[in-house]
């Protein structure tokens, strides 16, 4: 049996992550129902409806997020929708869980942040899912608490099994080493503003013309550098660390843990970020904020960071990161 006091949500997308969250909106949290089910592939969407008990499926993104039976949005169909998508929960004034990216370049994820900002209300969550795994929020704890002194250096580490055969050397930055800068950000609590990217020799079982292993050096606002391995055709599994050193020590969380897949190894991380937005977005009438997490500022500091570490890829050369600052918005 419903209960009419559950947030009503519509999940647009259900690939492999869309369908992973209906699943979890149907099974593990508290609060919501999934009333609405979008996909570009119908068979797809009808399939994951058919799970889901009471929901139904709607052809056209944008009348789903219209629909009367939907008070909020969770967002996994593929960035280049991102935009035009997350504009239309702003207009309807529904809260909006988006997947990464917000959207797929600097200036169209400002425009949103600014868009956002004029509405005197945050609707947008953008699914930096790693901030809710307890071993992420520990090692953020320990930075801020000065457990070890001021921090120095950060290593870090992101590895997959595979890819889909249309990842390209971008891709690695976009896709992948997106999570590394959200959380440098997140566990320093510093601005990224210059990234350089070296090109190790290539994997050869990777497909050709993909250049992985990549290594990324990130410069933060206040002098730290942090260094991120992106290897995502080791053909073993799924794996992530990050070493903290600072003043006092170090620490490292991830080590020897290797995953079937992203899914897998961040579970508790995802469940835990739906149920904070829910909870925000359940509780956000009274208090002018409908997030619980990183919002359109973190999907835009994302996309301008990786836009340079595209460049960077390219020419080979240190790359600046052109963003605003937020004091401006």
């Amino acid at each position: 049996m419903t209960d009419p006091h559950d947030l009503r949500v519509a999940v647009l997308g259900v690939g492999i992550m869309g369908a992973d969250h209906v699943a979890r909106l149907a099974t593990t949290i508290s609060g919501a129902r999934v009333t609405v089910i979008n996909d570009v592939v119908a068979e797809r969407a009808e399939s994951v409806a058919g799970t889901v008990p009471g929901s139904r499926v709607v052809a056209d993104p944008f009348e789903a997020i219209a629909a009367d039976d939907v008070d909020a949005v969770v967002l996994a169909t593929p960035g280049p929708a991102h935009e035009k998508q997350v504009l239309a929960c702003l207009a309807a004034r529904k809260p909006v869980l988006c997947e990464k990216p917000l959207t797929t370049d600097p200036a169209t994820a400002l425009d949103i942040v600014r868009r956002e900002a004029e509405l005197d209300t945050t609707f947008i969550q953008v699914g930096f899912m790693r901030r809710f795994d307890h071993e992420y929020q520990r090692l953020r704890a320990m930075v801020a608490d000065g457990t070890l002194g001021t921090p120095l250096l950060m290593h870090c580490v992101h590895r997959n099994a595979s890819v889909p055969a249309h990842f390209d050397s971008a891709m690695v930055i976009k896709d992948s080493l997106v999570h590394e800068v959200d959380v440098t950000r997140f566990i320093l609590d510093d601005e990224i503003v210059a990234v350089t990217i070296r090109r190790p020799a290539p994997n050869p079982a990777a497909p050709p013309g993909l250049q992985d292993p990549q290594l990324a050096l990130f410069e933060t606002a206040s002098g730290k550098l942090v260094d991120a391995e992106v290897f995502v055709t080791t053909g073993v599994g799924y794996e992530v660390r990050t070493e903290v050193v600072g003043e006092l020590g170090s620490t490292t969380i991830g080590a020897g843990k290797i995953s079937a897949d992203f899914r897998a190894h961040f579970a508790q991380a995802y469940d835990t970020e739906m149920q904070h937005w829910v909870g925000a977005v359940r509780g956000g009438a009274s208090s002018g904020s409908y997030v619980d997490g990183p919002g359109a500022w973190d999907g835009y500091a994302a996309a301008a960071v990786c836009a340079a570490g595209v460049r960077s890829l390219e020419t080979g050369e240190r790359v600046a990161v052109d963003m605003v600052r937020r004091s401006s918005i």
